[in-house]
């Protein structure tokens, strides 16, 4: 159904297209397609006779939700009831087969990006050091800009041309799927594609950004890929998983490919199952956890292999250390009573830093938004101004510090072309401070950082210029068109003013100033990002250091604690920001001063038990509803009574089938025979039946079509005086998609409305009631 008006659902610039999301200009959230006020004279209708409030005109969102409830109709019940045992016991193995797949192939995705980027990225500053060793210092940096430009404009083009929706992070739009949202372009195979090369491209650049939350998105791509049986657009289809042709088994895929994509960004399988189930799911269950923790833990294993493989150098500058671990169990952990303030204030500073990177990264996603908006040629400017802008800083600020000497009890070479010591300019038995922090991949930036018995080697002032640089870089950097994560530059901004407060701290302390870069990263991570449990096992499984879990997690709390006082955490702003209807785990305060049948708005659209062709057609015709409840009338009951709802998609197949008969009578067991239940699953991304697919005479409009067969005889509903803030509760927590509204009193029609997501959210309810005061 075309919109309306221009009000207009955004997503921050980077279009994504055919998925339901509609570009403007205003960032605002889409509404609800079945509670709006269609005057169709050939429809029955059915008012709310508690409010006559109806949004007349209003743009009608195509984002619904998934349907993770469980359908009980004959034709599924009959499906269950004929499967044999082999076949279930087939069902349960795939699930397993699904889990080590997406384990094996995320787990390889991130080896492959890995070894890419050290390699890429690598033989980059090699070239760009043996340069300035040869003084030619011009040359050097028209090479190293010149190639980060390359770099930078390949991962915009791929994304701007090919796959909008792999632009960004990819872990909001992952958690707003998770959470029910229909948006099914966000994990396409062209998404996947470009989310893997853009990312190497864009990190191979220079970018002050990470590859791990890209690899979140990689992986829930590549169980959503299985989950659809493949892809018809190219070719790779396979009938025989037509049991997981259901979002409810698509969702519990794709979280086991969210946590597997943790585990291969961090080598941190433990911290991949608790990060699905922090941050990304909303909805979980024990059963999940199981097969999400095998998923994690092949992914382990591949990793594991492949360092041992690496180390030997066949990998080329991919060696020993490999992926991203930093090891600092090598530092003695014993800390006192000054160590405990110093780890305070750690906390209550990335607190503050943390809630202004939020803020700053809001608006610079609205100001980028205008620019994205204009078209791909835009999008890839954008990224190529700042790509310059990072060249310019990443070369021209190590000129502003000093050579220093290099220390004389050091057992590794000084200067060398990697590690904490670049010669850059300096002459021999000097080194560039900050030139090791710029000139060298953000993993390795990290390593240095993190780096343990260096206490001196990095000057204060250094770390202030690189602490003010990436921190600036981070926040215009995100937001361009290119897969960009956020962790990466959080721990080096968070690593920076660690080690600072180490400085300060440093006649009273005990503690190595390599550990407090660490506590600083997490506690700008948890000032950002709002994670505890899975921020705090990641950290500690990347540093390999059991004896920091106290510190950890004090400054995880106190961090999170000093940041939810001003904003929500960055995912949140995001979701938020791209429009998606995402359903909270709490209620809004006004909520509680509404009842459920304050929110739903008449007429009703709702057909009979058995019910004309002509009128199924012209509904579906004129409305985008989803969800249609059917009513069985007499003389097939007593009274009138909810019979049950019926969806958009199966009413497609039943009238696609043609099983009509010419008078209003029931549908006998040939039905069965007629149709099975896969001919009403879910089909993958755009594939689904679609109204104009149907193909129906005159003479079968005049046809009746018994519906109960195809029938959810058992929908959620709840009583219209139930509170507002307890409905959606249920709404969420159960993971609906329609939540049927009935009379409290009887005698009157036997349902007042249907709840979707979308009534839910505060622009709708307080559009309704703009006398109630929303919470800040």
């Amino acid at each position: 159904m075309e919109p309306e008006e221009n009000f207009n659902c955004h997503n921050d610039g980077n279009d994504i297209e055919n998925e339901g999301l509609v570009d403007g200009k205003d960032i605002d959230r889409c509404w609800s397609d079945k509670n709006i006020a269609y005057r169709e004279p050939l429809l029955r209708k059915r008012t709310n006779t508690t409010s006559q409030i109806a949004i007349v005109g209003a743009n009608v969102c195509p984002i619904e939700s998934l349907d993770y409830e469980i359908i009980e109709n004959k034709l599924f019940t009959q499906d269950w009831r004929s499967r044999k045992k082999v076949q279930i016991f087939q069902y349960i193995v795939l699930k397993w087969a699904f889990a080590l797949i997406i384990g094996l192939v995320t787990g390889l995705v991130g080896v492959f990006n890995n070894i890419a980027v050290e390699n890429i990225a690598g033989y980059k500053l090699l070239l760009t050091t043996d340069l300035m060793l040869k003084q030619k210092y011009f040359k050097a940096f028209v090479a190293y800009a010149g190639l980060n430009l390359g770099l930078a404009t390949a991962a915009g083009a791929l994304c701007a041309f090919i796959a909008p929706a792999a632009a960004g992070s990819g872990i909001p739009e992952v958690k707003a799927y998770l959470n029910g949202i229909d948006a099914y372009t966000i994990l396409a195979p062209s998404t996947l594609f470009v989310k893997i090369f853009g990312s190497v491209l864009g990190v191979s650049a220079g970018f002050v950004v990470g590859k791990e939350g890209p690899m979140v998105h990689t992986g829930a791509c590549i169980a959503s890929l299985l989950g659809q049986g493949g892809s018809r657009k190219y070719h790779l289809t396979w009938t025989w998983l037509r049991y997981f042709k259901n979002d409810r088994d698509r969702r519990d895929l794709i979280t086991c490919g969210a946590a597997a994509g943790v585990a291969a960004a961090f080598r941190a399988p433990v911290g991949g199952v608790l990060f699905a189930l922090e941050e990304a799911a909303s909805w979980w269950r024990s059963a999940l956890l199981w097969r999400t923790f095998f998923t994690t833990a092949i992914v382990a294993i591949v990793l594991r292999a492949f360092v041992e493989y690496c180390s030997t150098g066949d990998c080329g500058l991919f060696g020993k250390g490999g992926l991203i671990m930093y090891d600092v169990s090598s530092a003695a952990v014993s800390y006192s009573a000054a160590d405990v303030l110093a780890v305070l204030l750690l906390g209550v500073i990335g607190g503050i830093f943390g809630s202004l990177y939020n803020y700053l990264v809001d608006k610079v996603l609205r100001a980028y938004s205008i620019i994205n908006e204009r078209g791909a040629a835009f999008k890839i400017l954008l990224v190529i101004t700042v790509s310059l802008l990072t060249s310019f800083c990443s070369f021209g600020l190590p000129w502003v510090v000093k050579c220093s000497a290099c220390p004389t009890n050091l057992t590794v070479e000084c200067p060398t072309t990697d590690g904490n010591f670049k010669s850059f300019q300096c002459p021999s038995g000097y080194y560039n401070d900050l030139a090791s922090l710029f000139l060298n991949t953000n993993d390795d930036a990290i390593r240095n950082l993190f780096s343990t018995s260096t206490e001196k080697e990095f000057h204060i002032s250094t770390l202030f210029v690189f602490f003010a640089a990436v921190y600036c870089l981070g926040i215009i950097t995100y937001g361009i068109a290119i897969p960009s994560g956020l962790f990466i530059p959080v721990i080096l901004a968070g690593a920076c003013y660690g080690r600072l407060v180490g400085r300060l701290f440093a006649s009273v302390t005990k503690l190595d100033m390599g550990l407090f870069a660490l506590l600083g990263a997490a506690s700008f991570l948890g000032g950002t990002m709002r994670m505890t449990v899975s921020l705090c096992v990641i950290l500690l499984e990347l540093t390999n250091d059991l004896l920091l879990l106290p510190l950890v997690m004090l400054v995880l709390l106190v961090s999170k604690t000093v940041a939810d006082s001003f904003n929500k955490g960055v995912y949140d702003q995001i979701v938020e920001l791209k429009g998606f209807p995402f359903m909270e785990a709490y209620a809004e305060p006004y909520m509680r001063n509404l009842i459920a049948g304050d929110v739903v708005s008449g007429p009703l659209v709702s057909f009979s038990g058995i019910e004309k062709v002509e009128m199924i057609v012209h509904a579906l015709r004129t409305t985008g509803h989803n969800g249609f409840p059917v009513i069985d009338e007499p003389p097939f009951s007593d009274a009138p009574e909810l019979c049950g709802l019926v969806l958009r998609s199966h009413l497609l197949v039943l009238l696609k089938g043609k099983y009509f008969s010419r008078d209003r009578v029931l549908a006998g067991d040939e039905i069965f025979q007629r149709f099975s239940a896969f001919d009403f699953a879910k089909a993958g991304s755009g594939k689904g039946l679609k109204f104009e697919d149907l193909d129906i005479n005159e003479e079968e409009m005049e046809m009746y079509v018994d519906l109960h067969p195809i029938i959810n005889s058992s929908p959620y509903t709840v009583v219209e005086t139930m509170s507002l803030a307890k409905a959606a509760i249920l709404f969420r927590q159960i993971g609906l998609r329609h939540m049927c509204v009935v009379p409290k009193a009887q005698g009157r029609p036997p349902i007042v409305g249907i709840l979707t997501r979308h009534d839910f959210m505060p622009e709708h309810v307080l559009g309704l009631y703009p006398h109630l005061k929303p919470y800040k």
